[in-house]
Order: structure tokens, then sequence, then C-alpha cells
């Protein structure tokens, strides 16, 4: 192929790219071609303090985060007895839990 049908080929396929990009916009502006963004995160309601077993409410309790994962304690105290050794403090799912909303610490 010589130099002037590879320049052809070149401008032929930008051009395709532009109109591909112009054409996969959206009404809002946004384009079609992109990664699907996660909406926010937000934490449960409810979760358990590995360290004493009661339920807190995620909004009052003291976070942590402990191999990726948020969690969730009722007081400084229980947060830095789990920080200084968390493989000793399995995790329970909040139906698991007493009843009662912690009142130590």
């Amino acid at each position: 192929m010589d130099v002037l049908a590879h320049v052809a080929l070149w401008i032929a396929l930008f051009a395709l790219i532009v109109l591909l990009e112009r054409s996969a916009r959206h009404g809002d502006g946004s384009r079609l071609f992109h990664a699907e963004t996660p909406g926010p995160w937000s934490p449960p309601e409810w979760d358990i303090d590995p360290v004493c077993g009661n339920k807190v409410r995620t909004a009052n309790a003291k976070p942590s985060i402990h191999e990726g994962a948020a969690v969730y304690f009722c007081s400084r105290d229980c947060r830095e007895i789990f920080e200084a050794a968390p493989d000793l403090y399995p995790r329970q799912k909040p139906d698991d839990a007493p009843i009662q909303e912690a009142t130590h610490g």
C-alpha cells in the first residue's frame, strides 16, 4: 500500500471515531461509552460490635476499617481492643445480636 492510501485510511478511521463519539452522546451530554460509576455507598443502619457483641446504630458508632470493610463499635474502648487483635473477633450478622443497643463505653 502506498503512502497516500495509508493517509486516506487514517483520515477515514479518525473521521469514524469522531462520528461515533458525537453520536454516542446522550441528550444530557454524557457519553455512551463510559465505565459505570457506582452510586454512593451508605452504611447499614445497624451492625454488630465484634468485641462485645452488642448491636450498634452505625450513625452513633465508632467506625474502623479492617481488610477493606467498615467495622462499627459501640465505644472507643471496644474499637481499640479490636484493632489490637482483630483476628480474635469473628464478624456476626446483625440478626444474630442482642436486641438492645449498646450502653457501655
